[in-house]
């Protein structure tokens, strides 16, 4: 963290659809130049003044300009601020820059990817020189995969306190979710199809759950690629699209926290599969949005998802415990996350050492009190 900074975040992207949700969401929340201080980044001096005037935040809130391919640019941002909140993706194509001005500064940053080739390629890149500056990267600190990642955690946890000790398997299922992923994630996801097609070795990066983990490979996973009845929750349950990125971070997160859940760990996520019930995922395929574009207000407050995790023991024994979240996730869920990951990484967790993180094993607990408090979550033991 960069600790004499004039501000605690810098919102980069804050002309774009998620971007603003986040901008937003601090605006009314915090307000400018209070407890919290924070200014907002993009491309265009002209454009960042609209959006402002647009959603109603003072005429002093604080506007700042850098273009993403500007080297120089980006590093005079980032030394203004102790963290930057990048929405500006797909990262693969837009984010070396930033996170190496970030990483050089000691600037902690925080992004929303869910492009697991990107983000083993920045661990190799930048893990070793971010330990030395102090800079925390974190990665996917929206839908994908603060809810999952933490889930685990607090189903891990649980399982401390109520069985003794940390458990060798646990289980994901999305029983319920409204709303939709965002533009930027779908066009995250097509250019990393395009990258896989450039380099056909990418995808045994997208094939492996221990990408994340350089130089430990665990054991082998549920394969959760085919409609099975789970005797555990009763249901049927089928493959979850965004398993292929959140099994990585949760693996990620176990081998950052020394392996605490063990070498042995294993973890699979699927979709509860129920006739009727409401698992709308919109923004898919050909209705999804362009990057930028998104639902409005009231689809947004009307979305929702509840996740139940189930911790199982060697000896049989189980947890179960649930995630909640009061927003559809793609949009207005995952900008409340991403900004709170911030306030708590430089407000609660400044001893976090530098390195690239998983919101998780970065944050933990203080992570939990925070989003249950400000962004709508709600983490419930079931049994």
């Amino acid at each position: 963290m960069n600790p004499n900074a004039e501000f605690d975040i810098i919102v980069y992207g804050a002309t774009g659809y998620t971007g603003r949700l986040v901008a937003e969401y601090l605006a009314h929340r915090y307000g400018v130049g209070g407890d919290i201080k924070w200014a907002m980044a993009g491309r265009s001096a002209a454009k960042l003044a609209e959006v402002r005037d647009e959603m109603g935040a003072p005429a002093e809130t604080p506007l700042i300009v850098a273009d993403a391919d500007d080297a120089a640019q980006l590093e005079a941002m980032v030394r203004r601020a102790k963290a930057i909140i990048t929405t500006v993706g797909p990262y693969q194509l837009y984010g070396d820059k930033l996170v190496a001005a970030c990483v050089a500064t000691g600037t902690d940053c925080l992004d929303l990817s869910g492009e697991p080739t990107w983000m083993a390629q920045i661990i190799a890149t930048h893990d070793a020189a971010a330990k030395t500056s102090g800079a925390r990267i974190v990665h996917s600190c929206g839908f994908d995969s603060i809810p999952f990642e933490l889930g685990v955690w607090f189903a891990e946890e649980t399982a401390k306190a109520k069985l003794g000790g940390y458990v060798p398997r646990v289980k994901g299922r999305l029983r319920t979710m409204k709303g939709g992923l965002s533009g930027g994630t779908a066009a995250s996801g097509a250019a990393t199809m395009a990258a896989i097609q450039k380099d056909p070795g990418l995808i045994a990066v997208m094939m492996n759950p221990f990408a994340l983990t350089p130089g430990f490979q665990g054991p082998e996973q549920p394969p959760g690629n085919a409609v099975e009845h789970d005797l555990d929750l009763g249901a049927d349950v089928g493959p979850f699209m965004m398993a292929v990125i959140n099994t990585k971070n949760v693996h990620r997160s176990n081998a950052l926290l020394g392996h605490r859940w063990g070498t042995d760990f294993k973890y699979d996520e699927m979709s509860i599969v129920v006739p009727g019930a409401p698992t709308e995922f919109t923004g898919m395929g050909a209705e999804a949005p362009k990057p930028g574009d998104g639902p409005s207000k009231a689809e947004r407050e009307a979305g929702f998802y509840d996740i139940v995790f189930v911790g199982v023991a060697d000896d049989g024994r189980q947890v179960k415990v649930s995630v909640k979240g009061d927003r559809d996730p793609g949009y207005g869920s995952t900008s409340k996350m991403l900004a709170e990951a911030a306030i708590c990484l430089v407000r609660d967790t400044p001893s976090t050492p530098g390195g690239v993180w998983t919101p998780g094993a970065a944050m933990g607990s203080k992570l939990v009190d925070r989003l249950q408090a400000n962004a709508g979550l709600t983490f419930s033991v079931e049994s």
